[in-house]
């Protein structure tokens, strides 16, 4: 049966065989028995196998003059394609340029970064145990309280924060006054620019007047004011401009867009469209005031829900960040700007120029930490929970290669504001453009040094001049550096200058920025 159905098979198998101690083969007696004809095809079949069975260049080269149908080849161009296929396999090398070079193309340089990343935190972590072996744990959650309050019983920020609602309503009501044509368009000019300018002298009178207000709450309350002036500014022109365009075609009155009764359908909040004046309403300037942009209008682009696990992400990252902020600017900085005074004093080049690189780092450090928990986790938690769908507050300013390029980039609520609000208006009136932006850092500078000067009671012009300096670096950079060349040059000015301006005597020398610290 086994002899049979093996006889039968079709095309060629292979033979099983046992090899016994004196040489012959199990079961091949069979085979014998049977004929030449199995051992022919087993041949046969053993020679096939080992044709194919070679490998490398000169196996290739056999098979192919087989496959030419002889040793010989027929033409000497045939003969030339084989040795250059031969060629090509064996060679190693090709025309290329390295990785490094620009000519390469070559553009993933992770690795480099994710190197960059551990250098820094090592170094920093160097410098962060040096300074707790010198000086020991300076964090104090106290003392962080004592910048904001002197008495835990007088909250003098925070009451001065609360009267800005005066402000508020009286700029809502003058809108709602011009809206309906009981006041002409002058007189709301005049009590526009009354209300604006108490804005910014109101608060500043009460900071320098008020003994208990500290420099942080002066601070932190003439910003709030700040963001105030722009808002109201923005929105008294935005609703005079649509005061303007009703004129020319009357439109349907319809509840407000900016912070209408939310409808919910299938889990998507639907909102509709307003037009002048349905937007004069509380709830449309509340929504405003709150929201994370200095420019009004009246449908402000909506999420259509609120996002919940990205709003954890954003709370953790504050709270965390606002830890690390605290904890890095007692470690770290106020001990290297206590070290530093010294040698400022003493108008010693040498070492001023080495505690100025020394608290560079930190300050730096500190200033990127702040960016994103203010610009990114900050901003969007506030923007998530109103459901404010406008969420650029900020571009790839860290490839800058203009100056101009950082200011436009990296706080983008206020550059939408001075080019909506400021420049443009500007140029309709046939400013230059170079006189138009030097307006524009003139406004910048001087709001820097009312949010510096009023709350530390000290007018030195310090950050004044420092905002104005950016014109001239702005004009150099932008012509004699390009490139790479003009982004280390914004990097330079960032890293070193901010250290520069910390470090500037009068604001050392000022009484209750710095306490008394480690000796």
């Amino acid at each position: 049966m086994n002899d049979t159905g093996d006889a039968t098979t079709t095309g060629p198998r292979k033979r099983r065989t046992t090899v016994a101690g004196n040489g012959k083969q199990a079961n091949g007696g069979k085979w014998r028995e049977a004929g030449d004809k199995p051992l022919q095809r087993a041949a046969k079949g053993k020679a096939m196998d080992q044709g194919p069975k070679r490998s490398g260049p000169r196996g290739k080269l056999d098979r192919d003059v087989e496959t030419r149908g002889g040793p010989f080849p027929e033409s000497p161009k045939k003969e030339t394609s084989a040795v250059e296929d031969i060629s090509e396999r064996l060679s190693c090398h090709s025309l290329q340029e390295s990785l490094l070079s620009s000519a390469s193309g070559y553009s993933n340089y992770r690795g480099i970064l994710n190197w960059c990343v551990v250098m820094l935190v090592l170094s920093n972590a160097r410098l962060f145990l040096e300074n707790i072996i010198k000086y020991g744990i300076l964090v104090d959650p106290i003392q962080v309280v004592s910048l904001f309050l002197k008495d835990p019983y007088s909250w003098p920020a925070a009451c001065l924060i609360i009267v800005s609602n005066v402000f508020i309503l009286a700029a809502l009501y003058i809108e709602r006054r011009l809206a309906v044509g009981t006041i002409s368009e002058t007189t709301g000019r005049i009590l526009h620019s009354f209300n604006l300018a108490s804005l910014l002298v109101f608060p500043s009178l009460t900071v320098l007047g008020l003994t208990s207000m500290t420099p942080v709450g002066g601070v932190l309350s003439l910003g709030t004011y700040t963001i105030l002036f722009l808002k109201l500014f923005s929105y008294q022109d935005t609703n005079r401009w649509n005061r303007d365009i009703r004129l020319a075609k009357a439109k349907r009155l319809t509840r407000s867009h900016s912070c209408p009764s939310v409808a919910q359908s299938n889990g998507s909040a639907v909102h509709s469209l307003v037009s002048y004046p349905g937007n004069l309403t509380h709830r449309d300037m509340y929504y405003f005031v709150l929201v994370p942009t200095l420019c009004y209008q009246l449908n402000f682009p909506r999420s259509a829900r609120i996002r919940k696990r990205f709003l954890l992400r954003r709370i953790f990252e504050m709270l965390f960040l606002m830890q690390l902020l605290v904890g890095l600017i007692q470690q770290w900085m106020v001990p290297s700007v206590q070290n530093s005074m010294k040698p400022f004093k003493e108008m010693d080049f040498s070492r001023m120029v080495e505690r100025l690189l020394k608290l560079a780092v930190p300050n730096h450090l500190i200033w990127l930490i702040f960016f994103y928990w203010f610009f990114h986790s900050t901003l969007n938690v506030v923007a998530e929970l109103l459901q404010f769908g406008d969420r650029e507050f900020y571009r790839d300013w860290w490839n800058s290669e203009t100056v101009t390029y950082f200011w436009a980039n990296w706080n983008i609520p206020v550059h939408k504001w001075c080019l909506r609000h400021f420049y443009k208006p500007m140029l309709k009136r046939g400013v230059n453009k170079f006189l138009a932006q030097s307006a524009v850092f003139l406004v910048s500078a001087f709001f820097h040094e009312y949010l510096v000067s009023v709350p530390l009671k000290m007018f030195r012009l310090w950050a004044f001049m420092g905002m104005m300096a950016q014109v001239p670096l702005a004009w150099f950079v932008s012509r004699y550096l390009n490139g790479i060349y003009g982004n280390a040059a914004v990097w330079i000015s960032l890293i070193i200058g901010q250290p520069v301006a910390v470090l500037m005597p009068p604001l050392i020398q000022t009484p209750g920025l710095i306490q008394k610290g480690p000796p």
